[in-house]
């Protein structure tokens, strides 16, 4: 079994001034079925050892994050103006100490950067972001030329495990029909795998980037590890920060 510490650091070339980092469900207090590290208010956990997690984070971080409404949508906040409880599923910043953060639970996280190191973008890329433009919201936020943009894709659901009807199918395929390469029919039924890492790849591509890491993690599959919805139902948040140093 892998072993699993509170904390991944993503593992791509940003500028020095970059700093990034992803949770895990190791290292807080919050108990069953949210153990222990869960970052999500909003998910039925008690709020007073939710509060303690994200408090603990306070040291590895500048300044108190942007904690993002998630609405599996395609708005963008901008950390350097923004205040409490704002409603979108991405969020970008300019400023030195502006944290930018998305939680996940199988859903996509993308970080974003320019190789100058002036702006930073965390994504939260569920399938139906994702499909209607969330990652394109993002590039035009930053306001800087795609090819100088750079990726690192966060752990997420993996295709063997990530069953989705027909309808998510079509629904890529009309903005983009290489996304058929993305989903394996399953035999005897009308479902498919769909393969998140590679549809946000595409989509990533498409618009001129081209340097993506990461992408190598699966949070079914890795239970003490990772949260997941689609295997636990009830279950925690994690979360993906990146902020300019």
């Amino acid at each position: 079994m892998r072993s699993c510490d509170p904390y991944i650091a993503p593992d791509w070339p940003a500028p020095a001034n970059v700093k990034a980092m992803q949770t895990t469900r190791v290292g807080g207090v919050s108990r069953a079925p949210y153990d222990s590290m869960n970052l999500g208010l909003h998910v039925g956990d008690d709020p007073l050892r939710v509060n303690h997690n994200r408090q603990s984070l306070s040291a590895l971080l500048p300044t108190e994050p942007v904690w993002l409404e998630q609405v599996h949508g395609t708005e963008v906040a901008n950390a350097d103006a923004a205040g409490c409880r704002v409603v979108a599923d991405a969020c970008i910043a300019r400023y030195r100490g502006s944290v930018c953060v998305v939680m996940t639970a199988d859903c996509l996280p993308v970080l974003l950067c320019d190789e100058d190191g002036t702006v930073v973008g965390a994504v939260h890329a569920g399938w139906r972001g994702l499909c209607d433009g969330v990652l394109e919201a993002t590039v035009r936020a930053m306001g800087v030329a795609p090819h100088k943009l750079m990726a690192w894709l966060g752990p997420a659901i993996s295709q063997q495990h990530f069953e989705v009807g027909a309808e998510v199918r079509e629904a890529f395929i009309a903005r983009d029909a290489s996304a058929s390469d993305a989903f394996l029919a399953q035999a005897g039924s009308d479902k498919y795998r769909a393969d998140l890492y590679l549809l946000a790849r595409q989509r990533l591509n498409a618009l001129g980037i081209t340097r993506i890491h990461g992408g190598g993690r699966c949070t079914y599959s890795e239970p003490d590890c990772f949260y997941s919805y689609r295997r636990d139902g009830a279950t925690g948040r994690m979360g993906t920060f990146i902020w300019l140093a």
